[in-house]
């Protein structure tokens, strides 16, 4: 069994390498380098994109005020996601998700958003489902830089950032110290990934901005299974000396894993009654 899984795994990295090589075949990237590891980080991604398995149309069809929206980077590849359109939108929320999942199965949860007048934007990571490109860190940073100058040349009276997991890694790193947004939630990220083989460049708690007043950190208990208290812990303790909001759960496990209905509507409540709190 072990042999089979070994053999599985190596067929899958194959074929991986070959389809992120048709993937890019129009023109190469500078974005789209590994720079945690050249086997590790291609390896990853690839184990992340088959977790999350493939688009969905089907999810989202019966969704109030949805519509599908694509956004091309400056190196040229299609991102594919969803927006959830408020009535009367007093603001943006773009929302960056955890690593194993994809825009369609997750969208319809933030109706409570939309209901709160902010047009919800969320887009599957570059590679994934209707995204196009290598699935690499530096390119995604890249991505998320671009996509939260987009929206804010829109001219939205407020501008709101949700990162859970791998998306609070990514925002942070993409826009984290700038002034380029109102408020952001990051939920159950890591304080770093340099122990992963990434540059420590790239570590949440190096991303930080001098007032962290305008960030809410939010961390569960020992029911997170994939990012325990401990991990999250430094980065909440500096966040927190320079102004930032910490909340801690027990109850809490990883975002979209918590064990109850009650605990996600919870959660969510709390990331929205922190973005209202952050509006004239």
């Amino acid at each position: 069994m072990i042999a089979r899984t070994v053999i599985a795994l190596l067929m899958g990295a194959a074929i991986m390498l070959a389809s992120d090589g048709m993937a890019v075949a129009k023109h190469e990237s500078d974005l789209e380098i590994s720079v945690c590891g050249q086997l590790r980080e291609p390896l990853a991604f690839w184990l992340f994109r088959s977790s999350a398995g493939r688009t969905n149309a089907q999810q989202v069809r019966a969704i109030p005020g949805i519509e599908q929206v694509s956004f091309v980077t400056q190196d040229g590849r299609k991102l594919g996601g969803y927006k959830l359109r408020a009535s009367e939108p007093r603001g943006y929320l773009l929302v960056a998700q955890g690593n194993a999942m994809l825009a369609d199965q997750i969208i319809g949860e933030f109706e409570p958003f939309r209901r709160r007048g902010l047009d919800v934007y969320l887009y599957d990571y570059r590679g994934y489902g209707l995204s196009e490109g290598k699935s690499r860190l530096k390119a995604i940073v890249s991505d998320y830089r671009e996509l939260v100058a987009a929206l804010n040349a829109q001219h939205y009276p407020r501008r709101f950032l949700y990162g859970m997991s791998m998306g609070g890694v990514i925002l942070l790193n993409a826009v984290g110290a700038t002034n380029g947004y109102d408020a952001a939630v990051i939920d159950s990220s890591p304080s770093r990934i340099s122990s992963l083989g990434c540059p420590e460049a790239y570590d949440p708690v190096n991303q930080l901005p001098a007032d962290c007043s305008r960030i809410k950190i939010i961390m569960g208990g020992e029911r997170d299974h994939v990012v325990p208290p401990a991990d999250i812990e430094e980065m909440a303790a500096i966040a927190q000396r320079c102004g930032a909001e910490v909340s801690r759960d027990p109850d809490y496990a990883h975002p979209f894993q918590d064990a109850f209905l009650e605990t996600h509507r919870r959660r969510f409540k709390e990331v929205a009654d922190f973005f209202a709190r952050q509006q004239p």
